[in-house]
């Protein structure tokens, strides 16, 4: 078993690189239409209708329940996606960069930029926040697909037996597209979100125009009565109003897909309107006829129009699913630069747009996970007992970032703090509460899937601190190593000799393994460092630093080598492209080098530091990191693993 000691050096999402642009105009509004929004878009299908089937009827399809319910719904989207998620946490990005973990990383730095000692408890919110959403997201594709597809039951009861095998087949698709990038899933999707979302308005309208007193409901008068009359009514229809809000932490996680501005508009202008609309048809419709209350969204239509919204309500719960996989995308990409996450091969899928990644362990991790999970509760109304928790439980932990951040980044004073605590907080505790009454119920499972990712972030931190360590003993001063080099006078064989190494402060454990073992070194020695900026490009006469370490004539440089996230870390071209400028010795053939990687097998041992199981844990994350080899574009046939074995 081994690990590379050598691992790709990727730009925090806390470094001060710059931010990423993002191309405006409607091309990116109508892709994050197909991206951002898939999930909250699809909420009407079942969230209402949920909301009168909890506990056999508790909320009845009276005038007083039915316009509680919708303001209650009503004023949850409202304080809780348009004022706290796009209004306010998307104005604390992290270098263009959205989600949790790139609000942890941020109000990490702007506390140790104030020298707080906070820095360990952040990382913590922010590792219960990504675990929490990893739940969320092989939840919520399972769940949506199937929701849709069981239409068919009510359009074609005959085709009941399709449900399973059809839902298998459209999520197949959907994780095999994935490959494509979310540009151009986006650039699909986003025509099928746009005629979704005018089929959800005009179904709503037609309804409110033949009720208007409906609009009523608007005021948040009804949604107190509703509360104080029946709180323990109220209480338990949180645990299903919860539905008209899930994909926020989503819309947030795909920022650095879009950019603020495109989701902004694409929110206030489009999906806002038609959820809200749509909502008020429901109601509406439900007031006229209270046996609505069984499908209110279906029977929203006409008959001949049911089973293509079928259809596009399938296709729109694709896009759904799409939202949280590209969201987990986002947050796997961040988990790995903060060193939470072993490396994973990331592919650029813009030239243009650093935030459109695709990221195949992740993909394929998720599609397994989904799969699994829909053939074994193989219908979305037992799923929907596991549905909720982790969702409020992230928007808790986003809320708490948030007000550290806000406390340090913009100032906010005492009051604004307590006003915004009150107003997100207190909301999004009423509805985890409402929703721990279905741990016992299927609730357990996307804390099982939390706790299991929470598990491997932290293993993977605490290994890596601890083999750090350990190999930084090992390695010892560069510089000391090059001074005993030059007492000694090892003798220099003919080539150049690239060693891979993430700075120049320790020597890499190949370079020591070849001088102590073969007792020579190469006449021409390149220790390389590779850096990942947050921007597309790195212009070339700013892309390459060279240092000498101290003498000139030794032959024995360290080449540091910064990349943009469009560009492709090939080490090799970047040594052709410092030898053609000059910057590197000319009688460095680095044509035909030899590249020697420092790869040690991990030892674990009985020392102190980590339970023998997250050891074992780490160990098996480190055997299945991404490979430095293939990652760097090294040639295989002139490529050497050396090293030395490191405990763990």
């Amino acid at each position: 078993m081994s690990v590379a000691l050598d691992e790709p050096q990727d730009a925090a999402p806390e470094g001060p690189a710059g931010h990423a642009r993002h191309a405006g105009g409607g091309a990116l509004v109508l892709a994050a239409l197909g991206i951002v929004f898939g999930d909250i878009s699809t909420s009407p299908l079942y969230a209402l209708q949920t909301v009168f089937s909890i506990d056999d009827g508790a909320v009845g399809p009276t005038p007083g329940d039915v316009y509680g319910v919708i303001s209650l719904m009503f004023w949850s989207v409202t304080l809780i996606v348009s004022i706290k998620y796009v209004a306010v946490v998307m104005r604390a990005d992290n270098d263009g960069e959205g989600g949790v973990m790139a609000l942890a990383a941020l109000a990490r730095r702007l506390y140790a930029d104030r020298g707080s000692t906070r820095s360990g408890l952040l990382l913590v919110l922010g590792v219960i926040g990504v675990a929490l959403f990893y739940g969320d997201s092989v939840i919520t594709p399972a769940i949506s697909v199937l929701s849709a597809v069981e239409g068919l039951k009510v359009a074609a009861p005959g085709l009941e037996h399709v449900v399973l095998p059809v839902a298998a087949l459209i999520l197949t698709c959907l994780f095999a597209a994935q490959r494509f990038g979310t540009g151009k899933v986006g650039r699909l999707f986003g025509p099928v979100t746009v005629l979704w979302l005018a089929a959800l308005a005009a179904g709503g309208l037609k309804e409110v125009v033949t009720r208007p007193g409906v609009l009523r409901a608007l005021s948040p008068t009804y949604g107190l009565s509703f509360v104080v009359g029946h709180p323990g009514t109220a209480f338990i229809a949180m645990g299903a109003i919860v539905l008209v809000i899930t994909g926020a932490e989503a819309l947030y996680a795909d920022m650095g897909h879009f950019g603020r501005q495109p989701i902004l508009r694409a929110w206030f202008f489009v999906v806002f309107p038609a959820l809200v609309l749509n909502y008020l048809g429901q109601a509406a419709l439900i007031l006229n006829d209270p046996t609505a209350s069984e499908n209110p969204f279906f029977l929203l239509f006409p008959s001949w129009a049911r089973l293509p919204m079928v259809v596009l309500a399938t296709a729109a719960t694709v896009i759904a699913s799409q939202a949280v996989i590209s969201g987990a995308f986002s947050l796997s990409r961040q988990a790995v630069q903060l060193g939470l996450l072993p490396p994973v091969t990331v592919r650029q899928t813009s030239e243009n747009e650093g935030g459109q990644i695709y990221l195949p362990a992740v993909n394929a991790a998720l599609f397994v996970g989904v799969l699994v999970l829909m053939l074994a509760f193989r219908s979305s109304e037992r799923l929907a007992t596991a549905y909720g928790v982790s969702v409020t439980g992230a928007l808790v932990v986003d809320t708490l970032l948030l007000l550290l951040v806000a406390r340090v980044l913009w100032d906010w004073a005492g009051w604004k703090l307590a006003l915004a605590a009150v107003a997100f907080g207190v909301v999004e505790l009423t509805f985890l509460a409402a929703n721990l009454s279905k741990v016992a119920h299927g609730g357990w499972l996307p804390l099982l899937i939390a706790a299991g990712v929470f598990a491997v972030m932290t293993s993977w931190r605490r290994g890596r601190e601890i083999v750090g360590a350990n190999r930084r003993l090992k390695e010892g001063s560069l510089r000391e190593f090059l001074e005993d080099v030059r007492e000694r006078g090892v003798p220099r064989v003919p080539g150049t000799a690239v060693f891979p190494h993430p700075g120049k402060d320790t020597t890499p454990l190949a370079l020591r393994a070849n001088t102590e073992h073969n007792h020579v070194l190469h006449e021409a020695v390149i220790i390389v460092s590779a850096v990942a900026e947050n921007v597309p490009h790195v212009p070339v006469a700013e892309r390459l630093t060279v240092d000498h370490l101290g003498y000139e004539d030794d032959g024995i440089q360290y080449l540091s080598v910064r990349y943009g996230f469009s560009d492709a870390p090939d080490l090799p071209a970047a040594l052709r492209e410092a030898q053609a400028q000059g910057v590197l010795e000319c009688d460095a053939q680095v044509e035909h080098a030899s590249y020697f990687l420092s790869r040690g097998a991990l030892r674990r041992t009985a020392a102190p530091g980590m339970a023998r199981w997250r050891k074992a844990l780490f160990v098996a994350l480190a055997h299945n990191a991404a490979d430095p080899a293939v990652y760097f574009g090294l040639p295989a046939d002139r490529t050497v693993t050396m090293g030395a074995d490191v405990d763990v």
